[in-house]
């Protein structure tokens, strides 16, 4: 959940139709048979014949009259509901509908059950990093509501839950001997919980709450060792819950890991030594390990669990500032190369995009024979987590954000039309198709899920909280936007709602509000929102309830 910076009952097509299927008889065949009739009085044959066809000709002409009339009307109905169904999106039988969350946002309970510190917990101790001067010590009460939120869920009708594992949960040192027993039960129990409600877990593996002991014991990310350690870790977790969970995902938002830890600042632990370097460092090792869980996972657990896994990865779209200029264009591309490309062409193509190669030089690190092999292919789809979009221009001076801007070396600025949420990011729903679609085209052969799209709202209080009508257009719009890039040949197969709870939101703290269910801090008691109640209806109606844009 990080976009890059932003300046200061419809009808129903299945029924069925009934044709009519009329015989029209001819006149009977004359008897002609009997010798004894030929004395008969040729003229009286001729007129009794003659009365026949008119009574036959009468009935004919009448069946065939009323058989028109009748398929007519059958026509123009099924033409009206060919052309309803046609106003209205159809999304892919088999799409998956969800909410997401992660651990250290929603569980709480962080000195309970084994659990060791994460880079988290240590992180909101530091004065002035967190808006509120908050925790996650709390946070949702997850890990001991999980019952509950399961049956909010349901009624909810998620047919699917993206929810992390906290490492420190099963292994509380990082790389301990054997994996903590309490953490293994928590996260079966939920599994569990969600299967008997035919939700079907979506695990991600990594969502920022590093163990604090590999940080203290060899710095994280910005050493090779973790590797190793993050492989292990992978192959316990696909061990315990594989035999139930299909959808696996390795780490989430490399890039912010990358960028808001080491070079901003804003993300945990913060370390700001070396950004023009340790930026890609941590990138570089983030690619290392998604590889190496994926290379397990598909070597030694797939071929019998038959799941898929995936990493998720940031995405913003950029509109060049002028469409005319060549310099604006190649910036626009720059930018979403440098953000999204950045952490997939590895994985797709077994390198970093020229343009990165070109501009980072040396300090984009180099992948071994060996490293590629793990990389390349270690992808059955790509997540991504999707909020906002800006226009991007040449810069004009240097970035004061330092050694990652200015290697990308774009200039962003929105559009007055385009509406700002409560987190000052701009939205555009176009944006969202637009993304798809260059996704698609640049990785033409994997499916894409959505594995976050969402917004926060000024909800200060319940009441402004449940009549969430900006976060409901905002689902609409941007759930319409998917649907139109899967109408022009985008292979999306799925959608999660950031997030189903408001929780513990990074270093705001508990100051900004993402959920479609409102929760209060003080009592933790959960209110469904307008915008939950919208998107349940939305998945009952498999996204059919959305008119496509040029209907409305």
């Amino acid at each position: 959940m990080a976009p890059t910076y932003e300046p200061t009952s419809t009808p129903d097509a299945s029924e069925e139709t009934t044709l009519l299927h009329v015989s029209a008889a001819g006149p009977s065949t004359l008897d002609t048979t009997s010798r004894e009739s030929a004395d008969v009085d040729l003229q009286s044959t001729k007129r009794s014949y003659l009365r026949k066809i008119t009574l036959y000709g009468g009935v004919f002409t009448l069946t065939v009259g009323f058989v028109f009339v009748v398929l007519s009307r059958i026509s123009k109905e099924t033409t009206f509901q060919s052309t309803a169904s046609a106003s209205y999106h159809q999304f892919p039988d088999d799409f998956t509908w969800g909410a997401a969350a992660s651990s250290y946002q929603i569980e709480g309970a962080t000195n309970e059950g084994g659990r060791g510190l994460s880079i988290w917990d240590t992180f909101c101790q530091k004065p002035g990093k967190i808006a509120d001067n908050s925790t996650g010590d709390v946070a949702c009460d997850h890990y001991h509501r999980f019952r509950e939120d399961v049956q909010l869920m349901k009624e909810l009708g998620l047919k699917a839950y993206r929810f992390s594992i906290a490492w420190p949960r099963i292994f509380p040192n990082g790389n301990d001997e054997k994996p903590n027993p309490e953490g293994i039960s928590f996260y079966n129990h939920l599994i569990d919980e969600l299967l008997k409600n035919d939700i079907e877990p979506w695990v991600t593996l990594y969502h920022w709450d590093l163990p604090q002991a590999l940080e203290d014991s060899y710095g994280g990310w910005l050493n090779p060792l973790i590797v190793e350690d993050f492989g292990t870790y992978a192959t316990t977790c696909f061990e315990a819950f594989g035999d139930r969970v299909r959808n696996w995902i390795t780490i989430n938002e490399a890039w912010t890991v990358a960028v808001q830890a080491y070079e901003d600042g804003t993300k945990a632990p913060g370390k700001v030594v070396n950004p023009p370097v340790d930026v890609y460092i941590a990138g570089h090792h983030l690619l290392l390990a998604h590889a190496r869980a994926a290379s397990i996972y598909k070597r030694d657990f797939s071929p019998t669990q038959h799941g898929m896994i995936g990493m998720s990865n940031c995405g913003d779209f950029r509109y060049p500032l002028d469409p005319e200029s060549l310099e604006d264009s190649m910036a626009a591309e720059r930018a979403m190369v440098f953000q999204y490309s950045w952490f997939t062409d590895p994985l797709v193509y077994g390198d970093y995009p020229d343009e990165m190669r070109a501009r980072v030089g040396d300090r984009l690190p180099k992948f071994t024979p060996t490293e590629r092999q793990e990389l390349v292919d270690s992808l059955d789809f790509m997540g991504l987590n999707h909020y906002s979009t800006l226009y991007a221009s040449t810069s004009s001076s240097p970035s004061q954000y330092g050694g990652y801007w200015i290697d990308m070396d774009v200039a962003f600025s929105s559009d007055d039309a385009w509406r700002k949420n409560y987190m000052g990011w701009s939205t555009n729903p176009d944006g969202c198709k637009e993304l798809l679609l260059w996704i698609g085209r640049r990785y033409p052969t994997l499916p894409i899920v959505i594995t976050e799209n969402g917004t926060s709202e000024y909800e200060p209080d319940l009441n402004t909280a449940v009549a969430d009508e900006g976060r409901r257009q905002y689902f609409e719009s941007y759930i319409r936007a998917s649907g139109e890039a899967i109408d022009l040949g985008v292979h999306l197969i799925g959608y999660f709602a950031w997030s189903l709870f408001d929780n513990f939101e990074w270093e705001y703290g508990y100051t900004r509000r993402f959920g479609l269910c409102h929760v209060d801090f003080q009592t933790l008691e959960r209110t469904p929102k307008s915008s939950a109640l919208w998107y349940r209806d939305t998945i009952r109606a498999h996204g059919s309830n959305l008119q496509r844009s040029g209907q409305r």
